[in-house]
C-alpha cells in the first residue's frame, strides 16, 4: 500500500498558481491509485485551467476504463486530455495557446508505473536522489547532445522552454518508465517550481529527515520559498506503508 502528501503552493512572484496536483490512495477505476501533478502555461488564467481541466479528464478516463493494463490506460487518458485542452483552446480566444506538463503514475504490485509531458519530475529517494522522468525542454536536449554541460543548464535563460506540452499538438509524445520500488523509498512528483529553486542534494538532505510526510513536504515548498519562490511549486510524496 502507498500513503501520500501533496501540496502547492504560489510562491513569492506569481499572481496566480497553475500548478495542479491529484493524489488517491484508493482505487480508481482499475488502478489501484493515482497521482499526478500538472504544471499549466498560457497567459490570463489559461495556465491553470489547462492544469486542472488536463487531471480532472485523466482521473475521468481512468475511473470509466477497462483496460488492466497501467502504461495503456495512463496513455489513453493522457491523449485523451490532449485532444480535451486542444479543443477547448479553439472554442475561447483567451485558451490559445495554453497547455500544460504532466507526471502521473500508479504503484501496483512493487511497480510504480510512470507517465511524463513536460518537465515536471519524479525522482525515487533512499539513500541518494535518482531523476527517473527527463525532462522535455531546450535545454534538457542541449545537453544530451553534448552542447551543455548540466552546470550550466541549471541557469540557463532558455532553462523554461518545454519541447512537449499536453495541449501544444495534436497527439502528445508520452515518455513511460517502471521502477521497482523497495521498501523505504520516497518517491517525489513535483513542478519546476521545486527544482530550479532547490538542487537535488538539498532535497535529499531534506527527505532523509527522521519526519512525517507531511513535514517534508512543507520543509520542501518552505525551502523553495526561502531560495526566490520565483514560479508556482507543487510537490507530492509517497511512500510504502
Amino acid at each position: 500500500m502507498i500513503r501520500a502528501f501533496s501540496i502547492t503552493d504560489i510562491g513569492r512572484k506569481r499572481q496566480l498558481n497553475q500548478d495542479f496536483v491529484f493524489t488517491s490512495e484508493l482505487p480508481l477505476g482499475c488502478l489501484p491509485n493515482l497521482f499526478v501533478v500538472a504544471d499549466g502555461m498560457g497567459g490570463h488564467k489559461a495556465g491553470d485551467f489547462a492544469s486542472k481541466y488536463t487531471v480532472e479528464t485523466i482521473i475521468e478516463e481512468v475511473g470509466k476504463a477497462r483496460n488492466k493494463e497501467p502504461v495503456e490506460i495512463l496513455q489513453a487518458a493522457i491523449q485523451k486530455a490532449n485532444q480535451r485542452v486542444r479543443r477547448k483552446a479553439t472554442e475561447d480566444e483567451n485558451m490559445v495557446g495554453m497547455g500544460t506538463t504532466v507526471v502521473a503514475s500508479t504503484y501496483k504490485d512493487g511497480i510504480l508505473y510512470v507517465a511524463n509531458v513536460g518537465d515536471s519530475r519524479l525522482y525515487v529517494v533512499n539513500d541518494e536522489i535518482n531523476q527517473i522522468t527527463r525532462d522535455h525542454s531546450y535545454v534538457e536536449e542541449m545537453v544530451r547532445m553534448g552542447n551543455l554541460d548540466r552546470v550550466s543548464a541549471r541557469n540557463h535563460p532558455d532553462k523554461n522552454i518545454i519541447t512537449r506540452a499536453v495541449g501544444a499538438m495534436d497527439t502528445v509524445n508520452v515518455d513511460f518508465f517502471e521502477v521497482e520500488l523497495r521498501k523505504g523509498d520516497i518517491v517525489l512528483m513535483c513542478s519546476d517550481g521545486l527544482t530550479n529553486m532547490i538542487e537535488d542534494e538539498e532535497i535529499l538532505e531534506i527527505l532523509k529527515r527522521e519526519k512525517s510526510l507531511e513535514q517534508k513536504a512543507e520543509e520542501l515548498i518552505k525551502t523553495a520559498n526561502n531560495n526566490g519562490g520565483k514560479d508556482n511549486i507543487a510537490v507530492v510524496l509517497m511512500e510504502q506503508v
